[in-house]
């Protein structure tokens, strides 16, 4: 009896500690919500409100009467006292700077590791290392030049100025070369043996079996490229190719005359695209980081 009385109470005893486990997980899980959400939430309640809420300086955390006429004035007139710039132009900018180096880096990088994973060519290893060594070169180390080379090419305040220095990705290559060499080599001797030429075998069977790696980096590099700062800093001084970031940055006076109700508004506005994306593709994006069987 006393045997099977212990026995009972193990199990017992194990599940009582699985539960503590689980509680002081989901309470670790729940603070770090709140953490990250609180102010993202402020923020939202305080594009609400008037300037004279935020000037009192009260942290709003019940929605205000003012999201209407705050969101119409930056969307359409900006903050004319700062950056003077609708914020739904300086949102297309982001946009059209963040899709066009997302295409840009996938399309070179899955070029660049097709290339050196599936030819032979004298120096291809040479190449291969000489691109991943770019990643031991912060951007810092590498922004002056690289503006000197922008600007005498004549490209300072153009769209090609602020995209075509960020659209090689040495991260996004050796991604792509290291799934590439998990592609059987039985499946290219197929592909051969059917006729299929390096495009066709490209077209056909690389680009999909990358399908979801290519979702991933999507999001990955959307997501880069619309929170850059620095550099469109530096490549921009007028305001028809200015992005939200920089608008954001601009809209922010002294203690005392910034609209803060105005920035907050914009920072919202600047949040959705971004969130938009990993919300729409996070299955794919998931899948992307986490799928290794091909």
């Amino acid at each position: 009896m006393a045997e099977a009385r212990n026995s009972i109470a193990a199990p017992m005893g194990m599940a009582g500690s699985n539960r503590r486990a689980d509680m002081l997980t989901h309470i670790i899980l729940v603070l770090g919500v709140l953490l990250f959400a609180l102010p993202i939430w402020i923020v939202l309640m305080g594009s609400t409100h008037d300037a004279g809420t935020i000037g009192r300086g009260d942290v709003p955390l019940l929605p205000g009467a003012e999201a209407a006429a705050n969101y119409s004035a930056v969307w359409s007139q900006g903050n004319k006292q700062r950056a003077g710039v609708p914020v739904s132009t300086m949102m297309f900018n982001s946009a059209i700077m963040a899709l066009l180096i997302t295409f840009g880096k996938i399309a070179i990088s899955i070029i660049s590791a097709y290339a050196v994973a599936f030819f032979s060519f004298p120096g291809r290893m040479l190449f291969f290392w000489a691109i991943f060594i770019t990643l031991m070169l912060p951007v810092e180390v590498r922004i002056f030049p690289t503006f000197q080379v922008v600007s005498d090419l004549g490209l300072v305040n153009t769209y090609a100025g602020l995209i075509v220095p960020l659209i090689a990705s040495a991260t996004a290559t050796l991604l792509f070369r290291q799934f590439f060499l998990t592609i059987p080599d039985e499946l290219v001797e197929a592909a051969k043996m059917d006729g299929a030429g390096p495009i066709r075998f490209f077209k056909d069977v690389v680009l999909p079996l990358s399908a979801t790696n290519i979702a991933a980096l999507f999001v990955i590099l959307f997501v880069y490229g619309w929170n850059q700062y620095l550099w469109p800093l530096l490549v921009t001084t007028s305001t028809d190719v200015e992005t939200i970031m920089i608008g954001i940055v601009k809209m922010l006076g002294s203690q005392g005359d910034t609209e803060w109700h105005l920035v907050m508004a914009t920072t919202v506005l600047a949040l959705l695209p971004p969130v938009a994306i990993v919300i729409l593709m996070q299955r794919w994006f998931v899948k992307g980081l986490v799928e290794t069987e091909k």
